[in-house]
């Protein structure tokens, strides 16, 4: 048991040694798991960067532009560049031929956002569900990811995150569900959800 789930307060550093911690300057973060919070926690972080001056962008590989997020109004509001290129929900799609070319646009987009060098943080969001259906190619996110410029830091989120990309994260957060309001029949709420 570690002394942040014990009873007690920790009375000892459980930290690394000073001469153990890594500086570095960038880090790709992953946020997965069935659970609420995976793009709420990323978007905290966004607002973190913002507060330091950081140039932020934004690629949202599912929800579309007609979306209208509370996160999005912010996050352009306080600065980041923000593509929502999605084409939403798949269950509600006429045309999934149509959403894989326009995940692998998405795509396209967010690796030159990364490129560029430009962004100290990049934010993929839900890039796991057209890497998972086979749209984009899961070698090629982890290899533009793991030979990012050294500067860009990272956050993926979505459900399953690949093994692969989990495996070149830095950080992997599981956002498990106990339980959620929409299992019994509440809808998402602008404010809290979106």
């Amino acid at each position: 048991m570690s002394s942040f789930e014990s009873k007690s307060p920790p009375t000892q550093d459980p930290r690394p040694a000073p001469a153990e911690r890594e500086r570095v300057p960038s880090v790709l973060i992953v946020n997965t798991g069935d659970g609420k919070g995976k793009s709420s926690s990323a978007f905290g972080v966004m607002l973190r960067a913002l507060a330091r001056g950081w140039k932020v962008a934004v690629v949202q590989f599912l929800k579309s532009g007609n979306w209208n997020t509370g996160e999005e109004k912010m996050g352009l509001q306080l600065g980041a560049d923000w593509w929502t290129l999605g084409e939403g929900f798949t269950w509600d799609s006429d045309n999934l031929t149509k959403d894989e070319a326009t995940a692998q646009q998405a795509w396209r987009h967010a690796k030159e956002v990364i490129g560029s060098g430009e962004y100290r943080l990049v934010i993929l969001d839900e890039i796991t569900y057209p890497m998972n259906w086979g749209w984009i190619e899961s070698d090629e996110v982890v290899a533009v990811l793991a030979g990012r410029p050294s500067q860009v830091n990272i956050i993926a989120t979505g459900r399953d995150a690949p093994e692969e990309l989990m495996e070149a994260a830095d950080t992997v957060s599981e956002v498990q569900k106990i339980k959620h309001a929409y299992d019994k029949g509440i809808m998402a709420q602008a404010g809290l959800d979106y």
